[in-house]
């Protein structure tokens, strides 16, 4: 077949066409995003229950809400959590082979079924049910340097003009300002006044309901089928009222005397905020913080750049002095890290060139091999589309290495033309060309079979690692079959076209060619002590056993000492503090420091710029008064000196004194991965008798123990049960002796104390609720609640002071439940030198030596599944290598020749641990990536070998007089193309920048590798070869066996050989 391609020149350029025109058009369609879709589906509540604790929120819905969710199929773990502001959210973690539609469509179908065991007002307020990407794709800040404009204003404008244009951006899940400053009727009661005209909250309610009423009387003038009339007419009330004058005058009572009073009488009505639970501002101006997430299966590259035009778009239509900036989007570093990758793609390249060019001393003859790197690259990209694979970091790595390999094949091919011009100057290269490629082709073959043998079986790996796996996999092994193709078909061509026997053209001397013909001496007398090397061992058996031990024994070692990882954490030019003041601290105070903290990072070198957040944390999402954020973007990567560490340890120094604990995280390593990088744990009380102080003391007891470990830092936990609480006790016999209905008591202070909504509005083309609330000045101390006064049964008002009273006590601000079990969050970072593997390891360690019986740890996030890994990494190879020893089995007819293969990779891979381990670098998945690749490249030298041997074994050549032949005319091609694969990592090794810490690890581990097996094989190969040759000399499994290779059974070219 492939000799086809020699007589058809037009065709073998036509096929290579075809496949670059193919991956061209792939190449614009495929999605683009930071890494392959690796984070678990999961399935967000939120719900509301203004007034609430955080342990009412627990015990009144979300208990039973987590019963019934609970085992939902393909569910992972759950977690919960519940604030004193009254609002709560539940997320359901799903396995990642769950379809997150009918994720949704479980949990809704259990949650319908307790619906009506939820309080009236959770129902009212709404139980929100969505499928988002738990993580921000985007935040953005819409801020006003208009004196004029606060943040109520900035709020209602971007909720009323810009959200709903975003929402309609495809792929956007949820998009939502942080905070609750929507418009609102708050009507602000005056209890004293109430009391002087022996007016209830009851009385108020009933009177709005029954004034501020939607009306649809019909039509006048219908004849019914009984009457006709002559005109007809519709009927309009106007329906509820959306001015503050309107609630005014509502009339709370008539006399008969016709005094009226009315609702203004007793309290202030005004069009403010639903609440102000949240301080939002950048760089000192006021702001609505915008915080955007995306659908499943949507490219985050390509929904960030349709809201990126359509901010662009509406800041148009500004008011004047209001400005936006996109302080966080998830594309920054994925078009830093992919720019950076195709700066590396093309610096390989031409490192390449040069090696190549080097060892074949000459243009044409470069020229060859380089073409066959686009047409497997671009032709990769169809392969991918086919098989559903997108563009990510893991597959543009998987390109990169991929460079040096598919010029392999190639230059195989045209340093045989090379050898056979060299030894006759008969020869035409289309001759030349003929002759090799009927003796070569079997090795092409087999070299492709071996290296893409690796790939098969990694392609079909379950669980997050898996997914890179099979995406590296598959963009690798396509690759290195389509340079197999222009190997066998564009290369002969091109040789028979191009290439000149050197004894009939002879070169002109220049400084270049003189440099290339010492660099061709030099190698000659290489070549040849590396012959008198290979004689004088190749039969010395215990030499070939002993560095074999010595290679394995050292592998083994390294892999012990070097320490392990899942995805390494990479500078994304963003930083998160987490600020948490002391507890009953109010919303006031905490925005204080973070304004403070927002000045002081500001004047770091590095910093961009910086947004603050009061009464809300970004890690858990929770609200509180004392808790707060502030997110600190990073210049870019080419214009700052300092790493992201450096600048946090600056930050760590210059904020130690504000008085509350601050923290500081990255982002989530891998996007929808949980909200931040580092450890991400919970400790668990599984009593069941949950006492919040004890498990307070048990935390900290914990925390303590965690911080004696230098495996961790940047410990922190949202868990405390010191926040001033007074617990309310009504004396039951008073009340009743006294005529209070204990019931109408506690809804009275509901309303004045945590509000009610129970009607709304339409206005601005937008629904607003109506809160009824005491004035701020009639609930600022305890003492106040004694001065209310409810009315009893005969219509008198009663003081609370008569049946109630106040008892000084503390408990959780904020709580958080972990597979139905009260849980305390923690978040942690591995301190500098250790793995995110070790700080885990060190988690559990205290963990099992200090915690009391009834309590454990749970793992969520990125740490959930790192934490259940285990050893995948020597199944991986276990695996692959097996694949391997099937493939070259079935290619020599023997049990014994493919050890020859796989033995000489110990030889590599203690390559590759030398060196991350001299470059501070982890085993992580970025590592194992680049080791099972070099199971392939080490293995393709070895066939060289091998392939070689058993020709000239076959052709009467003694076992040892072969495998010295084999190392003879293999030693060249072998050291061009690993040479060439080097110089090809070498940008990856000394990177920089975005995804420095990948290129890096990816790069080391190849380089490492490929030096390693490259030097140290050539030497060990042969002598294995001899060992595994010997012991099977003559022996067969049946009468007359066939031990011609597989792949030489195949004639690849039977022409005459003639140039006619």
């Amino acid at each position: 077949m492939f000799g086809v391609f020699i007589k058809r020149p037009v065709m073998a350029i036509m096929l290579s066409l075809m496949i670059i025109f193919l991956g061209a058009l792939s190449v614009f369609t495929l999605p683009t995003s930071q890494f392959p879709d690796i984070a678990p589906p999961r399935v967000l509540i939120s719900l509301a229950y203004p007034g609430s604790s955080a342990d009412v929120l627990v015990k009144s819905s979300l208990v039973t809400i987590e019963r019934s969710i609970n085992g939902v199929p393909g569910m992972k773990y759950i977690v919960s959590d519940a604030t004193s502001a009254g609002e709560a959210t539940i997320q359901v973690i799903f396995d990642l082979d769950v379809d997150p539609n009918q994720a949704l469509i479980n949990v809704k179908t259990r949650l319908d079924q307790i619906m009506n065991r939820l309080p009236q007002l959770v129902q009212l307020e709404g139980v929100v049910l969505q499928r988002v990407q738990p993580s921000m794709l985007m935040y953005i800040n819409v801020y006003s340097t208009d004196e004029d404009a606060d943040e109520k204003f900035l709020y209602n404008y971007s909720n009323i003009n810009v959200i709903p244009e975003i929402q309609r951006v495809n792929g956007i899940a949820s998009a939502k300002i942080l905070g609750s400053r929507q418009y609102a009727m708050r009507i602000w009661l005056k209890p004293d006044r109430m009391r002087a005209y022996n007016i209830s909250v009851d009385e108020v309610m009933e009177s709005i309901d029954e004034q501020s009423l939607i009306g649809r009387p019909g039509r006048l003038g219908r004849s019914s089928g009984i009457s006709a009339q002559s005109k007809e007419y519709v009927l309009v009330y106007e329906g509820r009222y959306d001015e503050p004058d309107e609630y005014k005058n509502i009339i709370i009572r008539a006399d008969s005397d016709g005094k009226l009073l009315k609702l203004s009488d007793i309290a202030d009505v005004e069009l403010s905020s639903e609440f102000f639970d949240i301080y939002s501002n950048k760089d000192g101006y006021p702001s609505a913080a915008i915080v955007l997430k995306q659908n499943y299966g949507s490219s985050a590259n390509e929904v960030i750049s349709q809201v990126k035009a359509k901010m662009a778009e509406l800041e148009e239509t500004f008011p004047e002095g209001m400005k936006y900036e996109i302080n966080y989007d998830v594309s920054k570093f994925l078009d830093a890290s992919i720019e950076q990758v195709l700066h590396t793609l093309f610096e390989a390249f031409i490192l390449v060139s040069l090696v190549v060019f080097i060892f074949l001393g000459d243009w044409r003859s470069t020229l060859i091999p380089l073409l066959a790197v686009p047409v497997s690259l671009i032709g990769t990209f169809f392969c991918m589309q086919a098989t559903g694979v997108n563009i990510n970091l893991i597959t543009l790595f998987a390109l990169v290495l991929a460079i040096g390999i598919v010029v392999d094949n190639a230059i195989v091919i045209v340093e045989a033309v090379h050898a056979k011009m060299e030894e006759s100057a008969s020869l035409t290269p289309y001759m030349a060309t003929q002759q090799v490629l009927g003796e070569m082709g079997g090795a092409i073959i087999a070299i492709t079979l071996v290296m893409t043998a690796v790939f098969v079986p990694l392609v079909f790996m379950t669980g997050p690692v898996g997914v890179f796996y099979r995406q590296f996999s598959i963009t690798m092994a396509s690759s290195i079959i389509i340079s197999c193709i222009v190997a066998l078909s564009l290369t002969p061509v091109l040789c028979a076209m191009l290439l000149k026997n050197p004894h009939t053209h002879t070169k002109k001397a220049t400084p270049i060619s003189k440099l290339i013909d010492v660099f061709n001496r030099w190698f000659d007398k290489l070549t040849g002590g590396y012959t008198n090397i290979i004689k004088a061992l190749v039969t010395r058996r215990v030499v070939t056993i002993l560095s074999l031990f010595a290679f394995v024994a050292g592998t083994i070692g390294f892999n012990h000492i070097l320490p392990t990882g899942f995805i390494p954490g990479e500078d994304q030019g963003q930083i998160y503090a987490i600020i948490q003041t002391p507890p009953g601290s109010t919303l006031e105070v905490t925005n204080e420091v973070a304004r403070e903290l927002q000045t002081l990072a500001l004047d770091v070198e590095g910093v961009s710029s910086v947004s603050s957040l009061a009464g809300y944390e970004i890690l858990t999402e929770g609200r509180g008064s004392n808790a707060g954020t502030c997110l600190i973007n990073l210049k870019d990567w080419a214009n700052r000196d300092q790493t992201v560490q450096e600048i946090i340890e600056e930050l760590e120094a210059k904020t130690h004194h504000l008085g509350a604990v601050v923290e500081y995280f990255e982002p989530p390593v891998v996007p929808g991965y949980g909200a931040s990088s580092g450890l991400s744990f919970r400790l668990l009380d599984k009593t069941n008798t949950t006492d919040y102080q004890e498990f307070d003391e048990i935390n900290q007891s914990f925390m303590d123990e965690l911080s004696k470990r230098k495996e961790l830092k940047g410990l922190f936990t949202f868990y405390a049960a010191n926040y001033p609480q007074y617990k309310i006790e009504i004396d039951n016999q008073a009340a009743m002796q006294k005529g209070v209905s204990i019931g109408k008591a506690m809804e009275n202070l509901n309303i004045l104390i945590g509000s009610t909504y129970e009607q709304g509005f339409t206005r601005f083309n937008n629904f607003y609720k109506v809160y009824t609330q005491s004035a701020p000045e009639y609930r600022r101390y305890p003492s106040d609640l004694m001065d209310y006064y409810v009315k009893n049964e005969e219509g008198e008002m009663v003081p609370y002071s008569a049946f109630m009273k106040l008892i000084k006590t503390q408990g959780p601000n904020e709580i958080t439940r972990y597979n139905l079990y009260t849980s305390a969050a923690i978040r942690a970072e591995p301190a500098k030198g250790y793995t995110s593997a070790e700080a885990i390891k060190a988690v559990e360690e205290v963990a099992a030596a200090t915690l009391p019986k009834g309590y454990d740890i749970g793992w969520e996030g990125l740490s959930f599944d790192e934490a259940k890994r285990g050893s995948e990494a020597i199944v991986i190879f276990g695996v692959a290598l097996l694949f391997v020893y099937i493939v070259l089995a079935s290619q020599y007819e023997s049990l014994l020749l493919p050890l020859a293969v796989i033995l000489s990779l110990p030889s590599g891979l203690i390559g590759s641990f030398i060196l991350l381990d001299l470059m501070g670098l982890a085993n992580d998945v970025y590592a194992q990536l680049g080791l099972v690749m070099l199971v392939g490249l080490l293995g393709k030298n070895a066939v060289l070998i091998v392939e070689y041997a058993v020709q000239k074994n076959q052709q009467g050549l003694s076992i040892a007089e072969a495998a010295v032949d084999a190392a003879k005319q293999r030693f060249r091609p072998i050291l061009m193309t690993s040479f060439s694969f080097v110089a090809g990592l070498i940008p990856l090794v000394i990177a920089t920048g975005a995804g420095a810490v990948g290129n890096r690890t990816i790069g080391a581990s190849a380089l490492g590798g490929t030096l390693c097996g490259s030097v140290f094989g050539i030497i060990v190969i042969p002598g294995l070869y001899y060992l595994f040759a010997k012991l099977e000399e003559g022996k067969s499994l049946i009468k007359n066996e066939d031990h011609v290779p597989l792949t030489e059974t195949y004639h690849y070219n039977d022409e005459v050989l003639s140039d006619e």
